[in-house]
């Protein structure tokens, strides 16, 4: 049978080389059910306004459902000339019950139908993408209470800066990570948008209900114009873009913990199913996970990249380029799916090194700022106070002592204004007491914190 898409006005039949380069059935093909559900809300619409008889629509139902089975099971044939999904289905629907087949594309083109099922396919897997993100926060979560009495190193330039509690660090991948879910559903809102009854380009002089097989569908809406809707791409690109963006986070996660597994740092060791071990050396134990986190982060990066390059210079409306956009679409969802549920038992799985952690915590001078800040309340100028600091932090340094150790004598030289009280914010645990500001690593305020993210995701 030569392929639907092929009208009468052929002369010749395609050349096999075209069939070869053409085809998408060997990517697309993951669209079946939602190609075998857009294509019954469209049965009963027809059916609906009189363009298709009820035994007709009943006919093409059924014999989608059992094309369906069949793909599911593997029981499906797959032939090249027949180019995607949608020409099989039709094609084998046709075969099977005849006319009645012939009639479903009624007020349909292979356009509007070719983005319906994309945007099924985006929808359901933005909602999946979510669905992990949530569970990765609950992984960050549930280690804040256990880890409340770890003091961490917070780095700046990858140098020691200030010190925070753990669960400030876990925090800040919640907030990042919520982030990446408010994109989600802004997405998700522009990508649930109905094209189906677009047809071609121009629309349809049929009369069809465009609104039943939005609702049938579930999206909250219809395209607003056929000859936009015929070409728009944009909910792919955005989609690309936000799965580039949890890329970017994973990445960074994975960088750091990479770092922090390292006998350098030693601040964490990782459950080993997620390491493997070196082919020469036998004491090795890599984080091959993390650093392939860090690595596919750049494909689902280049992925955006190709999306954008292929819709650049494309003229309105619909043009065969655009099914190029699957491959790098379906690659990113499925790249980031990956990543997500690795780094979920990653998260939860992996221990701080107390000991090791605590042995070196009062390195690195991470009381400086806060003694400055000290300063300030006893009316000493911003730069003045730094400077002072500054001073005493080198006198420190020189000792190769800690500020603890320095005697108030030692201080006042730099500072007069330092007395005894000092000691107060001296040290990295006085100096996370003393922390008050919304948002910052106070303790008081992890708590709040936990308690939000608590009450937000269980």
């Amino acid at each position: 049978m030569e392929s639907p898409s092929r009208s009468g006005v052929f002369e010749a039949s395609t050349d096999a080389r075209l069939e070869s380069f053409a085809e998408s059935i060997s990517f697309d093909r993951r669209l079946y059910r939602q190609d075998v559900r857009g294509s019954i809300a469209h049965a009963e619409m027809l059916q609906s306004v009189g363009l298709i008889s009820q035994d007709d629509c009943q006919q093409i139902h059924d014999a989608l459902k059992q094309i369906e089975s069949e793909i599911q099971s593997g029981d499906f044939p797959i032939r090249l000339e027949l180019e995607d999904i949608h020409m099989h289905i039709e094609s084998v629907l046709i075969d099977r019950i005849g006319d009645v087949g012939r009639k479903l594309h009624t007020a349909r083109s292979r356009n509007d139908q070719v983005s319906t099922d994309t945007r099924l396919w985006v929808r359901e897997a933005l909602d999946q993408v979510d669905a992990l993100l949530m569970e990765l926060q609950k992984s960050f979560l549930g280690r804040c209470d256990a880890d409340m009495d770890v003091i961490l190193p917070a780095y700046t330039h990858l140098q020691r800066a200030q010190p925070v509690l753990a669960p400030h660090y876990w925090l800040a991948y919640i907030e990042k990570f919520d982030r990446d879910r408010q994109r989600i559903a802004d997405c998700r809102r522009r990508v649930n948008q109905s094209p189906l009854g677009v047809a071609a380009v121009a629309g349809t002089t049929l009369p069809i209900d465009r609104q039943q097989t939005a609702n049938a569908l579930e999206f909250d809406s219809v395209t607003g114009n056929s000859l936009d809707t015929s070409s728009d791409r944009d909910f792919i690109l955005e989609s690309a873009f936000v799965l580039s963006v949890i890329a970017s986070h994973l990445s960074g996660w994975a960088e750091e913990w990479i770092l922090w597994s390292t006998v350098e740092f030693n601040f964490l060791k990782m459950p080993q199913q997620f390491c493997t071990g070196s082919s020469i050396m036998p004491q090795k134990v890599n984080p091959d996970t993390l650093e392939l986190t860090r690595g596919k982060s750049a494909r689902v990066m280049g992925n955006l990249q190709t999306l954008m390059l292929l819709v650049k210079n494309l003229p309105l409306a619909y043009n065969r380029d655009l099914q190029e956009d699957k491959p790098p679409l379906f690659d990113s969802f499925d790249t980031i799916t990956a990543m997500l549920e690795l780094a979920i038992p990653i998260v939860a799985g992996s221990q701080l090194q107390r000991d090791r952690i605590a042995a070196r915590i009062e390195e690195g001078y991470l009381d400086a700022t806060t003694l400055m800040e000290w300063l300030i309340k006893k009316g000493i100028p911003q730069r003045t106070a730094h400077h002072a600091v500054g001073a005493i932090v080198g006198l420190a340094m020189q000792r190769s002592v800690p500020l603890t150790e320095l005697s108030i004598a030692d201080m006042q030289a730099h500072a007069p204004q330092v007395d005894e009280s000092i000691r107060d914010v001296l040290g990295t645990k006085n100096a996370v007491n003393a922390f008050t500001s919304y948002g910052s690593t106070a303790p008081a305020e992890i708590q709040r914190q936990i308690n939000l993210w608590n009450s937000r995701l269980n």
